[in-house]
């Protein structure tokens, strides 16, 4: 079993923003040491509790400070970019530390509606479907672009010995369709969305709509989130803290956001109706006994073999810790 790491670079309570990147900088060389497979960061806007705005700023910096696991996105929320210039940025990664960077890609915003508009005002940038986007992304990674493609001929350079590998995050069927119909690894958010029937209905429907081929086949990857204690009242303490906050518009969408704060705001910005509604998370809690027991029974149940870990405790001390003992069941 292959254990991960999503980071979000919190600042909780009086944490400055530099304090909140040195510890993700500080987890990752941690993790790398305590045996984890991958180190990821996520992308958010506009906040001032989350600090990774830029994902491909902190990998690099990530990828100087470590030597051997492997860095990448959490990702990187493409519906506001350009893939020819993705692609420019992670082939330069990849140039820097061949064999080394993944690519994950959102469907989400990434922060509320304001920031949303602030990134996507430029007229220049495409508003092609997500799945043309992810098409053209990979099509730029691999020099491989459609001789029907208008932009057939040009280059994203550098040209790596080893281009990022796509994997497609998610929390919803669509999502999962959606990896399946491109052949892509899937992750699916459980600390996003924590309703466990609609994370078994996306993970049925990639595997059986993904086609196979003899070099390709389908890779289910779970963002879970989880905390480890010495005990397990500690443990569940630590994790009562953690909520899921959703917000709901009244045309259907719905949005998870960091607070109650977060998500009123996100109403006003739209300025429709909306609901908002505030849940424990499915967090797996106890200690490494227990985590070990439950990751073992999820891991067969759907036949998984990474799990990309999000440990939400405040405490960053705390938070490192719960890594560490982490490591320790399955190292």
């Amino acid at each position: 079993m292959r254990l991960s790491v999503l980071d979000q670079s919190p600042a909780n309570g009086n944490e400055t923003s530099s304090a909140a990147l040195r510890n993700t900088i500080q987890l990752a060389q941690m993790a790398e040491e305590w045996g984890y497979h991958r180190f990821w960061v996520a992308e958010h806007h506009g906040s001032n509790s989350v600090m990774s705005s830029s994902p491909e700023v902190l990998i690099s910096h990530i990828l100087a400070k470590t030597s051997t696991i492997k860095v990448g996105s959490g990702g990187v929320m493409l519906q506001h970019y350009s893939p020819y210039k993705v692609a420019e940025n992670f082939n330069v990664l990849a140039t820097l530390a061949p064999g080394r960077v993944d690519l994950g890609i959102g469907g989400g915003p990434g922060g509320l509606p304001k920031s949303t508009s602030a990134l996507q005002q430029e007229p220049s940038i495409s508003r092609d479907s997500l799945s043309q986007k992810v098409v053209q992304l990979s099509q730029f990674l691999h020099d491989n672009l459609s001789p029907d493609s208008n932009l057939y001929g040009l280059k994203a350079s550098p040209s790596p010995p080893s281009p990022a590998d796509i994997f497609m995050l998610g929390t919803t069927a669509n999502s999962a369709g959606l990896a399946a119909a491109l052949s892509l690894p899937y992750v699916f958010a459980l600390f996003l969305n924590n309703d466990e029937k609609v994370m078994s209905e996306s993970v049925g429907k990639y595997r059986s709509t993904f086609k196979s081929s003899p070099n390709i086949h389908p890779q289910v990857m779970l963002a879970l989130p989880v905390v480890v204690a010495d005990t397990e009242k500690e443990a569940a303490l630590l994790a009562a803290d953690i909520k899921v906050v959703r917000i709901e518009l009244k045309d259907g969408r719905s949005f998870t956001v960091r607070s109650e704060e977060a998500a009123h705001e996100f109403g006003r910005q739209v300025d429709v109706e909306y609901t908002v509604t505030v849940q424990p998370p499915a967090v797996l809690h106890g200690s490494k006994k227990t985590i070990e027991q439950r990751l073992n029974d999820i891991s067969h149940h759907y036949d998984v073999h990474e799990f990309v870990i999000v440990t939400a405790i405040g405490d960053f001390p705390k938070r490192l810790r719960s890594y560490r003992l982490l490591a320790e069941v399955f190292n």
